[in-house]
């Protein structure tokens, strides 16, 4: 009983804890602002760095690469946020560009982990002005290229 008290203590100080959210590091909004506005990435993956309290950037991808490359550098067992350029041709014909958010949290990784990056996510998502969807991803199918295609359209 006494063990259940203790267990129950500690997942209260760390929900406490992590629902004030973690800062967003001065680069990662500059290098958002990058792929939103100069098209220098595909993609930004972020992390919680948790010594220094904050979000930081762990991987860009350039203009180039694919959204295979983009999904291959997400981990199988750890969260992360990022945000993918997704470039598309309308019916009309017309080049269209949509910034999607996501959320990383794959089922394997840690329940510190996943409550960490759910309890910090609003407040990392209210500094990347200009996102145009949000998915939430704990597979891989979640996320698949038809998903964002479907979204986007």
């Amino acid at each position: 009983m006494l063990t259940c008290k203790l267990l129950l203590c500690k997942l209260i100080c760390m929900l406490a804890n992590a629902s004030s959210g973690m800062g967003v590091a001065d680069h990662s909004k500059s290098t958002y602002l990058e792929l939103q506005r100069k098209k220098v990435y595909r993609y930004v993956i972020f992390k919680i760095d948790e010594k220094k309290k904050e979000v930081v950037v762990e991987k860009t991808g350039g203009p180039a690469e694919s959204y295979d490359d983009f999904t291959a550098s997400l981990p199988e067992n750890d969260c992360r946020y990022a945000v993918y350029d997704y470039d598309f041709v309308t019916s009309e014909n017309c080049q269209k560009s949509k910034i999607f958010f996501i959320a990383w949290s794959p089922a394997v990784s840690r329940i510190r982990a996943k409550m960490l990056y759910a309890t910090s996510k609003d407040r990392f998502r209210r500094e990347l002005e200009g996102i145009h969807y949000e998915i939430q991803a704990t597979d891989p199918t979640e996320m698949d290229l038809e998903v964002i295609q479907d979204r986007a359209n």
